[in-house]
């Protein structure tokens, strides 16, 4: 496989690419995977390996595959098969690709699949609607050879959907038993923030958390949050829901939920912030409110992001640049060996200590 001298970016936005809404206004006259399969004569899996050009598939089973294909008109085949017939790429599935921990993620893959010789093709959405469409329709009519999928939980029917596939899948943040996957433990992480905090004699600690009812269920803002808890319940320490606010892991919602908090009655001595973004944006809401930190407030954040140190945020390391590079070997690792028992890995976080947490005074 030839080696590009830089690796080529492909986003598809599934709310705006054209060809792709091009497919979608084919509705029901547009073939899938499955009709080109039972025309074939053969599974989807091998019709998906056949079309993908992937090895294991007979000579005689690829070009009856590739006939029904034609005759079908099944999408990439047909007309965008000129436009994509020599991209060797492997499929990021990510609700977000601007955001730190998922452009962290894709960064580090990148350098693995870059050695590879492999490509990235980024299917990014933002609403309910775009995800619908990518399982029932885009990746049927991709021409991956891999799949990264990025902090978001598939349903059953969808995991299913993606197994039928054919290709190699690697998860990053989140598990299934089907699939091996990479990340860290969000609820060790979070008890090893929450007992610094309690460690500096803080007990009226307060939470600002990623909102629970994400349209993508992510679960990260559940295991946090029982990560914290448990850990004031093993201190006795009593839970005042009136200390927990909402954002929404950015620095706007950070400030926002901080906002919130300051005007509430009993105001805690020490914060928990599930993400060092609204830890930044916590951190200038107190200082518009003409407090300071660590003096007034200890604040304590998650990730260690790039500005954590300009900020001298004392907060969780996770290093997600290195879950996105596994992820990746992953891939490349299913691609040697198609028979690799699913594993998941998880790496370890540390707790950074900086200029924002104090002890009680």
């Amino acid at each position: 496989m030839p080696t590009p001298s830089n690796l080529k970016l492909f986003t598809v936005s599934l709310s705006s690419c054209s060809f792709l809404q091009n497919i979608a206004d084919r509705g029901p006259l547009l073939a899938g995977l499955r009709e080109v399969a039972q025309l074939a004569g053969v599974s989807e899996a091998t019709a998906s390996r056949a079309l993908r050009d992937i090895t294991h598939v007979k000579a005689e089973t690829r070009k009856a595959v590739r006939d029904a294909a034609k005759k079908l008109s099944y999408g990439p085949f047909a007309e965008f098969d000129e436009e994509r017939k020599n991209l060797q790429a492997v499929g990021v599935i990510a609700p977000y690709i601007n955001r730190w921990y998922f452009s962290q993620a894709l960064a580090g893959a990148e350098q693995a699949l870059r050695e590879a010789g492999l490509d990235l093709l980024i299917y990014n959405f933002n609403q309910v609607k775009g995800r619908e469409k990518l399982f029932r329709e885009q990746l049927k009519n991709s021409r991956i050879v891999g799949l990264l999928i990025v902090s978001l939980p598939p349903t059953q029917e969808e995991f299913e959907s993606l197994l039928g596939l054919g290709v190699p899948i690697s998860l990053i943040g989140l598990k299934h038993e089907g699939s091996p996957s990479v990340g860290i433990d969000d609820q060790d992480g979070a008890k090893i923030a929450t007992q610094h905090l309690i460690n500096q004699g803080h007990r009226k600690i307060g939470l600002v958390a990623g909102a629970m009812n994400n349209q993508f269920h992510f679960p990260v803002p559940f295991e946090r949050k029982a990560g914290f808890l448990s850990v004031l319940e093993a201190n006795g320490i009593e839970w005042n829901p009136e200390h927990e606010v909402m954002g929404d892991f950015s620095m706007a919602t950070g400030m926002q939920a901080m906002d919130e908090l300051l005007a509430r009655r009993d105001r805690p001595t020490a914060i928990f912030c599930q993400s060092d973004e609204m830890a930044f944006g916590a951190i200038r809401s107190i200082a518009r409110h003409e407090l300071t930190v660590p003096s007034d407030l200890s604040i304590i954040g998650f990730d260690d992001h790039e500005m954590a140190e300009y900020f001298n945020l004392t907060t969780i390391r996770q290093p997600v640049s290195q879950i996105g590079e596994l992820a990746a070997w992953q891939i490349l690792d299913q691609m040697k060996n198609s028979k690799s028992e699913p594993k998941h890995i998880t790496l370890p976080t540390q707790l950074i200590v900086r200029g924002s947490t104090q002890k009680l005074q």
